[in-house]
Formats: C-alpha cells, structure tokens, sequence
C-alpha cells in the first residue's frame, strides 16, 4: 500500500474499549490506515486477545475510571512502542432506568467511567503530544449526548459533557497541534442494543426494528461506519475540523451539535 492509503503509519493509536463492537471495528480501521494500535478494554481477556491478533497491535488494558492505571498504562506505551499520537475515546459504561430510582453509586460510575475516563486518558496522553505539536484525539460521544434520552440521564449528561469538552478543548488545543473532533453515533448494531433491549423488556431484534423505524435511512448503523468517520478525524492530512461534532446517525438528529 501507498504512503496515501496508510496515513497514520509510524503513530500509535490508543483505543478505548476496543474489546467488541465500535471499538473493534474503530481499532482495525486504524490499523489498516497503518496505525500501531493499543487495544483498551477494562480486562485482558479473549475478546482482546483477538483484536490484538487482528490489528497486529498490542494489549492495552486498564479500568479508564482509575486515573492511576490509566497513567501507568500510557507509561508503559510510551516505553514499548511509543508515544500515543491518536487517542479514541470510545469506552462507556451505561445503566437504564428512571432517575428517581437511579442509584447513586452506579449514577457516578457511569459518569466517571465515560466523562472521567476521557478527562484522565486526555491528561496522561497530553504532554507527549505537546512535546510533538502532533496530536489527534477523536470523542465518541452519543446521539443520547444531543438530544437526551429517558431513561438514560447518565449516559446522556456524560456524554453532553464529552461533545462540551470536545468544543473546549478544540479550541485550547489546536494552536499547539492537537486537533479534538468528537462523533455522535445514533443507533449503531452493537452490544449496546442488548441493553437498551433488555430496559424495554423486549428482543434485541424487535428494539433494532423499532429504532429503524425512526431513522430516515431506514436502518441502523454500522461499527465500520463510525470507525470510517474516526479514521477521517485522525488523518494526520486533515486538520480543518476542529472541536467538531460529526453526527453519524442516518438523519435522526439534524440539529446543531
């Protein structure tokens, strides 16, 4: 392949929750375009295993919600095959259920897990990326993150607060070279459906039916769709997009982010 069709050849992609779903296909895209990925789950287990084997990367697991795995984790990347210069934040935990009923505990562990993970993975990639003036860090956050969604006011306050820090720290960062952009994936075919399947009491294929049936396109989403648009916010040759928010969601959502 050319130099063209490998862009982030000689850099190091970090991918969060890379274990299944989005995170896999955003891990194998990355390496196709070249990239060394680090494939991030909250365990070292087979599903790891087999995106390491698959993207020729390495294992890279640490719980994002405990800053100083997250730390030691970057360390230790940086050490054995170099400086992270693409960081994915696609790691999330998520819970339904009404918000009169939420429990406090898991309330935070949504919101430190997909809002405190990114602020710890961001602090720990950071100064190496400054030192290079190089940097591309893609959010991903949520469509619940635009709109809202009931039942889920966790999930969508955490991931309000990725698309608010997104904007930030475009801003703050691009002077120095580090270019933020976030994407908002509507409905996607993941594991995720079986949660929201098992909140309303229903098949997984009866809730992909019922939410195709709100998507202009007609069908949920694709992983390799998504992990296509962060492959596009990670080219080293696009640099334009900055504290974007890139609706991946076949036309549900068409208001500004």
């Amino acid at each position: 392949m050319t130099a063209a069709q490998r862009p982030l050849a000689g850099r190091v992609a970090l991918v969060t929750g890379a274990g299944q779903g989005i995170g896999r296909a955003i891990a194998e895209r990355l390496a196709h375009d070249g990239a060394t990925v680090a494939v991030n789950d909250i365990e070292h287990d087979a599903r790891v295993d087999s995106v390491v084997a698959a993207t020729g990367g390495v294992a890279a697991p640490a719980d994002v919600s405990d800053r100083e795995a997250v730390f030691a984790q970057v360390d230790d990347l940086a050490r054995t095959v170099g400086p992270v210069d693409v960081l994915v934040l696609n790691h999330a935990y998520m819970t339904m259920g009404a918000l009169v009923d939420h429990d406090l505990d898991d309330w935070w562990r949504v919101v430190d897990t997909n809002l405190g993970g990114a602020f710890h993975l961001i602090q720990a990639v950071l100064p190496g990326m400054l030192r290079a003036r190089f940097g591309r860090i893609v959010i991903v956050s949520s469509e619940w993150g635009v709109t809202g969604w009931p039942q889920a006011t966790a999930y969508a306050a955490s991931k309000a607060g990725l698309i608010s820090l997104t904007k930030t720290l475009g801003r703050e960062l691009a002077p120095q070279g580090v270019i933020v952009n976030a994407v908002a994936p509507g409905v996607i075919d993941s594991p995720q459906l079986e949660v929201d399947a098992r909140a309303a009491g229903v098949t997984r294929e009866h809730i992909v039916a019922e939410y195709a049936q709100g998507i202009p396109m007609r069908r949920v989403g694709r992983p390799d769709e998504i992990a296509a648009t962060v492959a596009l916010l990670a080219d080293p040759r696009v640099a334009a997009f900055v504290g974007q928010v890139l609706q991946v969601n076949g036309g549900s959502t068409r208001s500004r982010a």
